[in-house]
């Protein structure tokens, strides 16, 4: 188990890493995108959509990574100072009645809006925009796939904390400290 909880989390935390580029990227297209506007007179309808599809893979592909470093905002009054393992237990609770139905869900009423883009092969509505909104669409599926994924290694941690695992109670106490 510690081992397959291992292997989700490291490649969460690969992908997740690799798309903090896209922050840069962002960045460096937008800064070229004002100044070939309000410099040269010229604009770029690709470049300007480049914004979003990055802005939108960072986000979506990169939830995933930051679920598995307890990044996520917590609206809490008891998580922060409970016991480890009441914190594993809300963690297993949460995890699985919670997070793992709502991937579900997603998954399951996006996959048909995913599809029929790719039947399509949906791309910009601008001529010379970015052809492949389909590939931007799949990162609703990717996200749910990943985050049910990280939340698969989640209640494997708890099981093993609750489990008296002395690495996954040492996790839970590492937690908002």
């Amino acid at each position: 188990m510690r081992a397959l909880m291992n292997l989700i989390t490291s490649v969460n935390s690969g992908i997740g890493k690799s798309c903090a580029w896209l922050s840069l990227g962002i960045v460096l297209v937008q800064f070229t995108v004002v100044v070939m506007r309000y410099v040269f007179g010229i604009g770029s309808i690709w470049m300007q959509e480049s914004i979003t599809y990055m802005h939108g893979f960072l986000f979506m592909l990169a939830a995933a990574y930051t679920l598995s470093v307890d990044g996520h905002v917590r609206v809490d009054i008891f998580y922060r100072d409970a016991r480890p393992r009441i914190k594993a237990m809300v963690d297993l609770v949460g995890s699985v009645f919670f997070l793992l139905p709502m991937c579900a869900v997603i998954i399951y009423w996006s996959w048909g809006y995913v599809a029929s883009s790719w039947s399509i092969w949906e791309g910009s509505q601008e001529a010379s925009g970015i052809q492949g909104r389909y590939l931007l669409k799949s990162a609703i599926i990717g996200f749910a796939v990943l985050v049910g994924l990280q939340g698969i290694a989640i209640i494997i941690r708890s099981v093993l904390a609750l489990g008296g695992d002395k690495d996954s109670l040492d996790s839970f106490k590492q937690i908002q400290e």
